[in-house]
């Protein structure tokens, strides 16, 4: 059954709030549920009573709870200071924290993700997939070999780690990754929008991960011609050159909240495949000139609908972000989803937001 939910960290009118005040607005907007990037949102110290309220509250209100961990690729963990400060200096011990307090209440799918993206930096690398003082091919020895020593904590709790398609790694190597560690704790949050950043057409991707997506990030993407390749820029689902059909179809059969990851950031989380950087062709072995080509002929499709009118164009899309035009964005997707389920399945889902949505229309 595919529900409706959103990310927590997008809600734009309520950042910085913590579980039980997110829960109720993800309600008040007509949605299934929160997909909370931390569990440390529902407690900073993992307090069992703040963590039991924060799920009875989410009972009370009908709502799904997913929640996040920390990273798993030890080259990038530095960058996360709090989880390491949690586990006393141990990063490893911090984990298995966060994943046995998710387990005591419930909450068995957790996010994680294998590396980080620098917006402050512009070109090659401000992806950690082209770092020069470590490989990428280490960096996924190291992830791999960390996964494998928590492989038994999430055993024993009966938790899935669920690895994001992030923007500096593949489906290709999140498949290898879950099945040399184990599809029994580790799986897929699918991001729609993130596997472009990579060359993969959503539509192929989707289907080659779909026996371990248990959790996901949903948002649509104009891809737009630069100098110095394709731009990839969010878009609320069925604006941008997903083909929301197929790409919805191979997930029918999961038990699955769609989480609308929205924009807050200035750029609509613009980032640029530098298809043309020798280097950036190098770092992609898994790539088919068959899935290259569908992303160039989606990126031509979207530029001539951009041209015709029909969709906002490079002008538009690096115009400032308002809070209303966040929160239309989840809502605009959340109602295109709904009518998406509606009709891949023929059964009536929740339409609050959608009919929400009609407010913005």
């Amino acid at each position: 059954m595919l529900s409706v939910g959103v990310d927590s960290t997008k809600l734009a009118d309520s950042r910085g709030e913590r579980g039980e005040h997110l829960l109720a607005r993800s309600a008040e907007l007509g949605l299934d549920g929160v997909f909370f990037r931390s569990i440390l949102e529902l407690s900073p110290t993992l307090d069992r009573g703040e963590l039991d309220a924060a799920m009875a509250a989410a009972r009370d209100l009908g709502q799904r709870v997913e929640a996040g961990a920390g990273k798993v690729n030890p080259y990038a963990t530095p960058e996360a200071p709090s989880i390491r400060a949690l586990g006393g200096g141990d990063y490893l011990h911090a984990m298995r924290m966060m994943i046995e307090a998710a387990a005591s209440v419930g909450i068995t799918e957790l996010w994680s993700a294998t590396a980080n993206y620098q917006f402050r930096l512009d070109g090659l690398y401000a992806c950690d997939r082209f770092r020069t003082d470590v490989t990428w091919d280490e960096q996924l020895a190291a992830t791999e070999t960390f996964l494998r020593r928590l492989a038994p904590i999430l055993r024993d709790a009966g938790v899935h780690l669920n690895l994001e398609t992030h923007e500096e790694i593949t489906t290709f190597e999140l498949v290898r990754l879950v099945e040399a560690v184990g599809p029994d704790v580790v799986g897929i949050t699918f991001d729609s929008a993130n596997v472009l950043v990579r060359c993969e057409d959503p539509v192929s991707a989707v289907q080659r991960a779909a026996p371990y997506i248990r959790s996901s990030h949903i948002r649509d993407a104009a891809m737009l011609f630069r100098p110095d390749g394709i731009a990839r820029i969010l878009q609320p689902v069925g604006d941008g050159v997903i083909d929301w059909d197929a790409f919805l179809t191979p997930l029918l059969g999961h038990d699955l909240m769609l989480s609308i990851e929205g924009i807050v950031e200035s750029t609509r989380g613009r980032m640029t495949l530098q298809t043309f950087d020798e280097r950036w062709q190098r770092g992609h072995p898994d790539l088919t000139l068959a899935e290259a080509f569908e992303v160039v002929r989606l990126t031509a499709d979207y530029e001539r609908r951009a041209a015709a009118g029909a969709v906002p164009g490079w002008d538009d899309l690096n115009s400032p972000v308002g809070e209303q035009e966040s929160l239309d964005f989840i809502l605009r997707s959340a109602a295109r989803l709904r009518e998406l389920i509606d009709r891949l399945t023929g059964e009536r889902t929740n339409h609050n937001a959608q009919e929400r949505a009609g407010a913005f229309a």
